[in-house]
Parts: C-alpha cells; sequence; structure tokens
C-alpha cells in the first residue's frame, strides 16, 4: 500500500473518531436529566424543552454530515480523499469551538451598579455559577454561533463550577467584575433586543450587577484551550507517511 493510502486511512480513521466524539458528546448532553427544582415556571421549562429540541436537530445535522463525507469519499481519488478529509476536520474542529473564529456579534459587559468606595455599599457582586450558566443558555436559545466569557471559549465541554465560593469557567477562576462577553452571530441587532429584553438582565440586577450590551461588527473569540484528551487520535507520524 503506497503512502498516499496510508494517510488516507489515517486521516478517514481520525475524521470519523471526531465525528463520533462530537456525536457522542451531544447525545450525553440531549440525555442528561435537567435537575428538577420545585422553583421552576414554565418559562423554564419551556426553555429546557427547546434546548433539547436544538441539541436533537445538532445531532441529525452531525449523522447527516457524516453520511455526506463517505458519500464523497467513495467517489473521489486518494489526493482529493485527502483533501475532502482535511476540510472537514477543520470544519469539525470550528464546530467544536476549538479554533479561533471571527465575526460580527455583541459584547456584554458585567459590572458592579455601585462604586465600592460608596458609603453602606454591599458586598462586592460576583457572577454565580448559576446565573452565568442561565445566561448562556439563553445566548443559545437566541442562536448564538459563539460564545467567550473573558479569554475562555465556552463549548459543549466547558465546565462552569462553584469552587470555594469562586466561579470556574473551564477549570479557571472567572476574573473578578467587570467581565466582558463576547457572543457571535449574523445577526447582532437581533441578538441584542433579546438580551436586552432578556430574564438575565433583571436577575443580574437582583445581584446588583449591570449588563451594557453593544453591537460590534468585529469579534475574534479565542479556540476551546483544554485538552479533549482524545487518545483514540494518537498514531505515529512515521507510520502516516510510510517512512521507517
Amino acid at each position: 500500500m503506497n503512502a498516499v493510502s496510508k494517510r488516507s486511512k489515517w486521516l478517514m480513521s481520525i475524521i470519523f473518531a471526531i465525528i463520533g466524539f462530537m456525536v457522542a458528546i451531544q447525545f450525553q448532553t440531549a440525555s442528561s436529566e435537567p435537575e428538577l427544582r420545585d422553583t421552576r415556571d414554565q418559562w423554564e421549562v419551556r426553555q429546557e424543552l427547546q434546548e433539547q429540541q436544538k441539541l436533537q436537530q445538532e445531532l441529525l445535522e452531525q449523522i447527516t454530515s457524516a453520511d455526506r463525507i463517505l458519500e464523497e469519499y467513495d467517489e473521489v481519488s486518494d489526493e482529493e480523499k485527502l483533501e475532502t478529509l482535511k476540510g472537514s476536520i477543520e470544519q469539525l474542529e470550528q464546530q467544536a469551538g476549538l479554533t479561533t473564529v471571527e465575526g460580527s456579534g455583541i459584547t456584554i459587559k458585567l459590572a458592579p451598579i455601585f462604586q465600592e468606595w460608596e458609603e453602606d455599599a454591599p458586598a462586592y457582586p460576583t457572577v454565580s455559577t448559576s446565573l452565568l450558566t442561565h445566561l448562556i443558555n439563553e445566548l443559545n436559545t437566541f442562536g448564538a454561533e459563539g460564545i467567550a466569557v473573558g479569554e475562555e471559549r465556552v463549548v459543549s465541554l466547558s465546565p462552569i463550577r462553584n469552587v470555594n465560593g469562586d466561579t470556574y469557567v473551564n477549570n479557571r477562576p472567572m476574573q473578578p467584575l467587570p467581565v466582558e462577553i463576547k457572543v457571535l452571530t449574523s445577526n447582532p441587532k437581533k441578538m441584542l433586543d433579546y438580551v436586552n429584553a432578556s430574564r438575565s438582565r433583571d436577575m443580574f440586577a437582583l445581584d446588583d450587577i449591570s449588563m451594557d450590551v453593544q453591537t460590534e461588527k468585529n469579534l475574534k473569540l479565542p479556540g476551546y484551550d483544554d485538552n479533549l484528551q482524545l487518545g483514540i487520535l494518537e498514531h505515529d507520524s512515521s507510520k502516516e507517511t510510510g517512512e521507517n
């Protein structure tokens, strides 16, 4: 078997391993039972239902994409197969939030409503995990194409946790207020209107945190920086090129 065929097999294994991984992650998210709380109202239940429907739609799109890649792979030469697989890998990495992306969108600046030096000012506010999660869920419901909290890219794998009273994103502490959240969207004006009328604004205000929302023509979001630990993708590059 020549070197191109060997590389073609390796790349084919990589592409479908990535597709399988992404589908598994989304299936796990879609299959997980939401936490039931006695305080949930109809709005919260409806929002959770919309999230589940969106995840199921993404699963169907991933499966359709995999079928299309298989059809293309069967119809082209070895060289074209390599280019097709490389392009598919790059597309999947972008969809998974692993690469830096640029585009139009909005910025949301979270800041304390009061000044720390004000007399009788309450304790300096912080963004709780529940508030941040609620905002991110709303942004996704509104059609966000990418989200970054500070310099942390938020993807389906991103953990948002409370560690000793501090909010952590991607296993790193969230910076103190003020904090800027960047949101990519093809329709910044509509996203701005959604956020300004959202429930999140009122919820943050109750915690003495203001939301300043602005449209932006060009935003740059960092890629997800944590290790995905996909050991299945590790291989000897010398075998891929046919070297001894």
